[in-house]
């Protein structure tokens, strides 16, 4: 029997266009749509992380080359897809899927993008290297989640071995040498959680990083580079050392038939996702009560047991650490009545009426709810005010979750505000369109033109 890395292997190498079931299809070009929207509003909402994003690239230039998105020039792979990772993620707008707590996309799109760019490949090569990537980066992150989730952040590691697939399938990799690109992938895999108090730069470094690992290791494997045939399931693998419980059955459960790119979450929020149920819950209690902020008492938020443990900080000063703070982001909605990009603005982190609520939003694991994570993201937002009046509102499936989906048009929305800084609205168009048509693109060039 084939060991799980092998199996991996074989699907990812093997996995051809014509394999794809339409929806998955057309589910990998939302993503496309949605990782290239959110690069886009990286310029304008963290110009300072754009910036070192594109500037760290072109210190590898190349030509022909791939592309830096909303920037000129062009690098060499791994470095686009390093620069690219980090666009994607710096709004911390990006796609999730659950049950993996992965963002997917701010990965596998940056390595089939650059890949494809860089090899003249076609729309319908890029879609099959992305699915390829997503389906393996799930499955791994599922097989080592919840406990990988103490100290990793599963973006930078599962997310690695999710960028060696894609990139093996862009590079036209066999078995072998997918095999050998997951076991180089597997031991480079790190990323640690420690950003979820300082909200500093790590966290959008790391998919990037994790893009750039992949590119690297596909790189590598074709060479010729060994590494542990079975980097997985060994005893002194990659799920012995990143789980306390790992599910080995995991890994391969289901693959080609059972299409987990088709559980993918995109964010309506640009904020962590597990503030997304508190923020939905606060906007309908402030939406239906005539809420004073100056006299919100206390607001109490119940939810999942990790969100005390990761998701909590309330000494929030700079714009991420306010982006992943459930507390931060149910005080901005109490006060502003709305949490897009406009409550991540330094001056509404400061504004002194948001920071005074924050102190007074307190988060506690409920025992009722906390069993229905991950399957869902519950929370229950209680607001007191100073009279003693008390209003709750329970949400278990935020906007966005595969649960409660984004249709096309409410993504094709999103994907225009974030780009609406960027470019003009007929540029705007034309982009939205090469994307969502890669499946009869037979090259590249277009597309690139208009994310350059």
């Amino acid at each position: 029997m084939a060991s799980p890395s092998r199996v991996l292997a074989e699907f990812a190498a093997g996995l051809r266009f014509e394999d794809l079931p339409a929806p998955v299809v057309h589910q990998a070009c939302r993503i496309v749509l949605d990782a290239v929207g959110c690069a886009m509003a990286a310029w304008t909402e963290d110009a300072e992380k754009a910036r070192i994003a594109r500037d760290t690239a072109l210190l590898y230039p190349a030509a022909p080359g791939a592309g830096i998105i909303g920037a000129a020039g062009t690098a060499q792979p791994a470095f686009a897809a390093l620069a690219n990772g980090i666009l994607v993620n710096a709004a911390d707008n990006d796609d999730t899927h659950k049950r993996a707590l992965l963002h997917v996309g701010s990965v596998v799109v940056p390595v089939a993008l650059a890949l494809a760019q860089a090899r003249g490949l076609s729309g319908r090569e890029l879609i099959a290297a992305l699915v390829a990537g997503y389906e393996v980066a799930v499955r791994i992150g599922m097989a080592v989640m919840p406990t990988h989730y103490r100290f990793w952040h599963s973006t930078a590691t599962n997310g690695t071995f999710g960028a060696a697939a894609a990139a093996a399938r862009a590079m036209g990799l066999d078995a072998d040498a997918a095999q050998r690109a997951l076991g180089i992938a597997g031991t480079s895999a790190a990323g640690l959680n420690t950003f979820f108090e300082s909200g500093d730069m790590t966290k959008s470094i790391h998919p990037g990083k994790a893009a750039m690992l992949g590119i690297l290791a596909a790189q590598m494997a074709g060479l010729g580079a060994t590494s542990p045939p079975e980097i997985l399931a060994h005893p002194k693998g990659y799920l012995a050392a990143f789980s306390l419980e790992p599910k080995e059955a995991a890994l391969t459960a289901g693959l080609g038939t059972e299409w987990e790119i088709l559980q993918n979450g995109f964010k309506w929020f640009p904020s962590i996702l597990a503030s997304h149920s508190p923020i939905q819950a606060t906007l309908a209690i402030v939406g239906k009560h005539a809420t004073d902020p100056a006299r919100i008492a206390t607001i109490t938020v119940e939810t999942y047991g990790t969100v005390t443990t990761h998701f909590s900080n309330k000494d929030v000063a700079g714009v991420m650490a306010a982006r992943i703070s459930v507390p931060y982001c149910v005080a901005a909605a109490a006060v502003d009545r709305a949490l897009g990009q406009a409550q991540f603005a330094p001056a509404r982190v400061a504004d002194p009426l948001i920071q005074a609520v924050l102190a007074r939003t307190e988060v506690v694991a409920a025992p009722d709810l906390d069993p229905l994570y991950p399957r869902k993201f519950p929370a229950r937002v209680t607001i007191t005010m100073q009279d003693g009046t008390a209003h709750i509102e329970t949400v278990l499936l935020p906007k966005g979750d595969p649960g409660n989906p984004l249709n096309d048009e409410e993504l094709a929305a999103k994907f225009r505000q974030n780009c609406a800084g960027r470019m003009d609205a007929g540029r705007m168009r034309a982009l939205e369109d090469a994307i969502m048509t890669l499946p009869r693109a037979e090259s590249l060039t277009p597309l690139s033109a208009l994310l350059a």
